[in-house]
């Protein structure tokens, strides 16, 4: 029964025409984000909003909270993105600012410490139908933990 739903689903989906789709100014994406960090080995979810405020180049914000073995964590980012390619499958470079809220303790007072740092990394958006595509990235936090990792998710564009 699982297969068949999931065979309906992809043959629905693929049923949509493909048309190539390129960036221009004022087009905008929303991510909804899965992203797993290689060294503390940590899954998080979170949402961003692209906005190409010219073409080729993009802006996104996006908000991730995390979910460590013990308290919590936070992170919001503010990436620059720049579009190596058009079409279906759309390769960019991206570097960006970052800050992590993090305590260790949760319920106690004074134990919230905030870290801010730089993003670096590289990703791709792959249109699956016109009105949802994949997105990938892998991407390195230099401020702490200072973790590489990998991002995963959908993107609608607006």
């Amino acid at each position: 029964m699982k297969k068949a739903l999931v065979f309906s689903f992809l043959m629905a989906l693929l049923s949509f025409p493909l048309f190539s789709q390129t960036q221009e100014q004022g087009d905008a994406r929303f991510h909804a984000i899965g992203t797993y960090g290689l060294k503390w080995k940590e899954f998080g979810v979170g949402a961003g909003i692209e906005y190409f405020f010219i073409e080729h180049f993009a802006i996104m914000p996006s908000f991730t909270n995390y979910f460590p073995n013990v308290g919590n964590r936070t992170n919001f980012s503010v990436d620059l993105r720049y579009y190596i390619s058009e079409g279906a499958s759309q390769l960019y470079l991206m570097a960006g600012y970052s800050q992590n809220w993090e305590n260790t303790q949760p319920g106690n007072p004074g134990v919230r410490r905030t870290f801010n740092g730089a993003n670096v990394g590289v990703g791709a958006y792959i249109r699956i139908v016109d009105w949802v595509g994949l997105s990938t990235e892998f991407r390195f936090q230099s401020q702490t933990p200072r973790e590489a990792g990998f991002r995963v998710g959908l993107a609608f564009p607006l």
